[in-house]
């Protein structure tokens, strides 16, 4: 009986240190989103495209309006923003020059329940690149989408199926990455000055 309890007792002391050692548990960036809504077409539009394409080196896509918004003078399916989807060292390169801006300063509530986290910049001049006043200024909006190594299998083609509860990305674990990869601060407080 002893023998048995010995291993009941390594049994539960070991998920813990085994979790963190395990190579498929460590969380990445599966990709970056940077979006600009312009809340118009034209002239301002692809200006706007202009400068994620100088940011990203990257072609942008446009989004659409659901439908017509008389007080905000849009119509459905006219174009008001731009988007364009980073991965790999490039999205971690342009992560970090966005959260320079926000001086590593997040609030929680920058954080989703299915572990992944945004923010916004008022002036895409902070990132480095050089004012042109024929440009103007744009604020934009980072969204970071995390994963852990088998992500894969619900979105392959074939054998398609569910990524277990133990191994999704939750809020707490997407805060506390972001704590020790970025020395980040996550604050409690409603709104960020």
């Amino acid at each position: 009986s002893n023998f048995i309890y010995q291993r009941k007792e390594r049994r539960r002391a070991m998920p813990s240190e085994e979790k963190a050692n395990n190579p498929m548990r460590e969380i990445r960036v599966a990709k970056l989103v940077l979006n600009i809504s312009v809340g118009e077409s034209g002239d301002r539009l692809q200006k706007a495209a202009k400068v994620l394409e100088q940011l990203t080196g990257q072609v942008p896509v446009f989004g659409i309006a659901r439908y017509t918004v008389r007080s905000f003078s849009i119509r459905r399916n006219e174009k008001i923003s731009c988007y364009v989807t980073i991965r790999g060292e490039k999205a971690m390169q342009l992560l970090e020059a966005g959260l320079k801006v926000k001086e590593y300063e997040l609030l929680r509530k920058n954080f989703s329940d299915s572990g992944n986290f945004g923010f916004g910049i008022n002036e895409h001049i902070d990132l480095g690149i050089k004012y042109d006043p024929s440009t103007g200024i744009y604020g934009m909006d980072f969204y970071v989408n995390l994963e852990r190594p088998g992500y894969r299998v619900r979105t392959r083609r074939s054998r398609k199926t569910r990524v277990g509860v133990q191994h999704k990305v939750t809020k707490e674990d997407a805060i506390k990455w972001f704590q020790t990869k970025f020395e980040g601060v996550v604050l409690n407080k409603a709104v960020a000055y």
